[in-house]
């Protein structure tokens, strides 16, 4: 009888295993040495523990899920339990029970992961549906919130599943904030069509009133009416861009029949008026020679007679209008500053008090210097800057009020 430390061959040829329960007939061998029959029974030993290292790799080296590995754990221990092999099956068993422990372990971790990735899902559903019905709730820009809500949608889809019932609550929310946006969209247009029924009615009005002015030639008053008439439209609101589009034409048409022929009368009308442009160009040069101003009373009375001439030239064309009463107004102006100015420098009362501020400002300059007299004096260096700063200050405003009431004089 041949031994080895997991196994022996009996003299009848039985092929023996030891194990930790005991020994285990593995086989028959009658074909040659004992020593032959254990070296096949280990090899049987050796191919059994390749697998156990093939499936160690596969669940420390890949992603192979918890259950998969567990079923291959389960068929690899019954294959050791009952196999027809010589070795330590003891330490193959060990092995397996090892990886059963990092399987499971594993297993906690992904369904630790599967919970979190369940959570988060569920908070970005939660986040979906609460947009969504803020969306339903207070969006008036349609185009752009139907577009927020579609994308809501896909990335509802892209977003992982969570617990059915869970998953059934938040969806309904979801298709029921779908729907209440577009009711209320539906809603708003509805009532914009109407709107827009009333704004078309009040612009129809508006055109027919001008359509029926404009042949007017009662420039002043229809002019007027055509400011109010375009006031009108632009406070009626927005139709529709066709029918606003048709309406603006026969308006515009009609105001521009109407400024046309105005147009043309005032050019007829300003051509015969092109004889006062030019007496009123001589007066306005006249005027101009009053300035500068140096004698108030003879610049006030060439003016007045100069505007008595001026009223009786008659009207002018409107393009010569605004420059002509501007250019003379200027020369009102200046004549009225000069006659304000000299009002000024007449008024006694004025004058009594740029005198009082005059001698007060003295008076308080001469304290000021004898103030200074005693601190230098005294040798109160502080005293000294203090009256020095204030002494040049009193000067400065005294220099300012003898050129005041020099201006009196």
């Amino acid at each position: 009888m041949s031994t080895d430390p997991w196994g022996r061959v009996d003299d009848d040829g039985t092929v023996y295993v030891r194990t930790a329960e005991g020994e285990r007939a593995v086989g028959s061998w009658q074909a040659g040495e004992p020593e032959e029959a254990l070296a096949y029974f280990h090899r049987k030993y050796d191919e059994l523990a390749g697998q156990v290292q093939l499936l160690e790799q596969r669940v420390k080296g890949t992603d192979l899920a918890p259950a998969q590995a567990e079923a291959s754990i389960v068929k690899l221990r019954e294959a050791v339990a009952e196999a027809h092999a010589v070795g330590d099956l003891g330490a193959l068993t060990a092995r397996l029970d090892g990886l059963s422990e990092l399987v499971a372990h594993r297993r906690e971790e992904v369904k630790a992961a599967r919970e979190h990735a369940r959570a988060e899902a569920r908070a970005v559903k939660e986040r979906i549906v609460a947009e969504a019905e803020r969306i339903a709730d207070e969006t008036t820009h349609w185009k752009t919130g139907g577009e927020r809500l579609r994308q809501l949608v896909e990335e509802w889809k892209a977003a992982d599943r969570i617990d059915r019932v869970t998953e059934a609550a938040l969806w309904k929310r979801l298709s029921a904030a779908r729907t209440a946006f577009a009711k209320r969209r539906k809603q708003y247009f509805a009532g914009l069509d109407e709107q827009r029924e009333g704004v078309r009615a009040a612009k129809e009005r508006i055109v027919v009133e001008a359509e029926a002015i404009a042949g007017s030639t009662d420039w002043g008053g229809t002019a007027a009416a055509y400011r109010d008439l375009m006031q009108q439209w632009k406070s009626a609101g927005r139709a529709s861009r066709e029918v606003e589009d048709e309406l603006w034409a026969r308006f515009k048409g009609a105001q521009d029949q109407f400024f046309q022929a105005r147009s043309a009368v005032f050019a007829e009308r300003d051509a015969s008026l092109a004889a006062n442009a030019e007496v009123k160009e001589q007066l306005l040069a006249e005027a101009e020679k009053i300035l500068p101003v140096t004698d108030v009373r003879a610049a006030r009375a060439a003016l007045r007679h100069l505007v008595e001439r001026w009223e009786a030239a008659g009207p002018v064309p409107r393009d010569q209008r605004d420059r002509l009463e501007g250019g003379l107004r200027k020369v009102d102006d200046a004549v009225r500053r000069a006659e304000e100015a000299e009002w000024k420098r007449s008024n006694p009362e004025a004058r009594a008090r740029a005198q009082s501020t005059v001698d007060q400002l003295r008076t308080s300059i001469e304290q000021l210097e004898k103030r200074l007299a005693k601190a230098r004096d005294a040798g109160r260096a502080k005293d000294v800057k203090e009256a020095e700063e204030a002494l040049t200050a009193r000067r400065s405003w005294l220099e300012e009020a003898e050129r005041t009431l020099a201006e009196f004089s």
